[in-house]
């Protein structure tokens, strides 16, 4: 199980396997040195590997950056984000493991690295509009500018939250949907709906 992040951290274009890796934090280049370490035991001893590269994930026990955002939504809190303009790819617990399971059992897949997703690609803004229609909640957005949001994440030391929230990085599965003829089972709005159960257990 790889990231997203060995690719890179924002992308203009969506990102695809046949990109040049870029990771830019430790955690990115961790894992990219973690995918040509194995391979290299792979091509040595004949071990099966598939690298995935996930972007986001999200759904009931993934915490983080997502879940703060669903809980700011549950209560309310109004959001400076109606003016962002990005695109982000994620995708649900449910799909990624669906994922891993054809991986797994598809003879295809061996020695394959496939970029995976939900298949839809969203702004941060429909994004919480997405999440406030699951849990019942009113949306509660105003404009703000992204230049400024951007200047705040530094003052208070949180730029990378911030770009996370109006930058855009999207990938591209076609490789998967064609090699291995997968579609993910869920929708973004199903798995969104999973969190309104887990808010209303806690």
């Amino acid at each position: 199980m790889s990231s997203i992040k060995v690719n890179g951290e924002e992308s203009l274009q969506p990102y695809t396997e046949k990109d040049t890796p870029a990771p830019s934090d430790p955690y990115g280049i961790t894992k990219w040195e973690a995918e040509q370490r194995l391979q290299e035991i792979a091509d040595k001893t004949g071990m099966e590997v598939v690298f995935l590269r996930p972007p986001l994930v999200y759904g009931p026990g993934v915490k983080a950056n997502f879940l703060r955002l669903i809980k700011w939504v549950d209560r309310g809190i109004p959001l400076p984000l109606s003016l962002v303009r990005n695109r982000r790819s994620l995708i649900y617990l449910g799909n990624l493991v669906d994922a891993i399971v054809i991986c797994v059992s598809h003879a295809e897949a061996s020695g394959q690295t496939y970029l995976v997703s939900d298949g839809e690609d969203v702004s941060t803004p429909k994004l919480i509009r997405r999440i406030a229609a699951a849990l019942g909640k009113p949306v509660r957005l105003f404009p703000f500018p992204s230049v400024l949001l951007k200047t705040a994440g530094k003052i208070s030391g949180r730029s990378k939250a911030v770009e996370r929230l109006v930058g855009s990085l999207t990938v591209d599965m076609i490789k998967i949907q064609n090699e291995l003829n997968w579609i993910p089972p869920y929708t973004m709005d199903q798995g969104i709906g999973e969190y309104r159960i887990c808010l209303r257990q806690n």
